[in-house]
């Protein structure tokens, strides 16, 4: 014999049934999964209006589909430690690292900071929004009131400047990202040019 909670759901839940479908058709591309992540939702929302009966059934049921949605997105770009299995079994071998790796590693992450923190205050900026905050070319020149095209050229400054920090000794790289501009480019000396 149904409950109110039954009636309630077949009246307040049920009948967006098409509309469910619908949307889980357009943002789920698995379409085995289709029927599996409906029944899912409709249990989510049937256990919580057990609880608490939403005040807009309509949008908790969407809200809840969502939601799974982004669970098995999340889910499935973790890798299970299950599903990796033995690793000694696969004859892998796994790169343990040792404390001389350890080092280096730190030590050219220090270098990098260093040639980092040398580089021209806007050059700096454009490297750090591009690069580590990975904010489109067009976006970094809206944020920064310069043109796409000095984006572009001062990106690749600071990355010549980092790499040839990386490839010539401390002294003479740190030397280099200090210097001004060479004369004869019309600029005084200590001011960095407008690209």
């Amino acid at each position: 014999m149904p409950t109110d909670l039954d009636n309630w759901f077949v009246r307040e839940v049920l009948v967006h049934e098409r509309a469910l479908a619908l949307f889980l058709q357009r943002a789920w591309p698995h379409r085995d999964e289709w029927h599996d992540l409906r029944q899912e939702t409709y249990a989510r929302v049937y256990e919580a209006a057990a609880r608490t009966r939403p005040d807009t059934p309509k949008a908790f049921l969407f809200t809840t589909a969502r939601h799974l949605i982004t669970d098995r997105l999340r889910r499935s770009r973790v890798v299970s430690i299950d599903s990796v299995g033995d690793m000694e079994s696969l004859n892998v071998l796994v790169d343990e690292v040792s404390p001389e790796r350890w080092s280096s590693g730190r030590q050219t992450l220090k270098r990098l900071a260093e040639a980092f923190d040398r580089l021209p205050d806007r050059c700096r900026e454009v490297v750090w929004l591009r690069r580590v905050e990975e904010l489109p070319q067009k976006e970094v020149a809206v944020r920064m009131g310069i043109s796409e095209k000095t984006v572009e050229k001062q990106l690749a400054k600071g990355v010549r400047l980092i790499a040839g920090y990386f490839h010539m000794d401390e002294p003479v790289a740190a030397k280099q990202l200090q210097e001004p501009a060479p004369a004869g480019n019309g600029q005084a000396h200590g001011q960095q040019p407008a690209d």
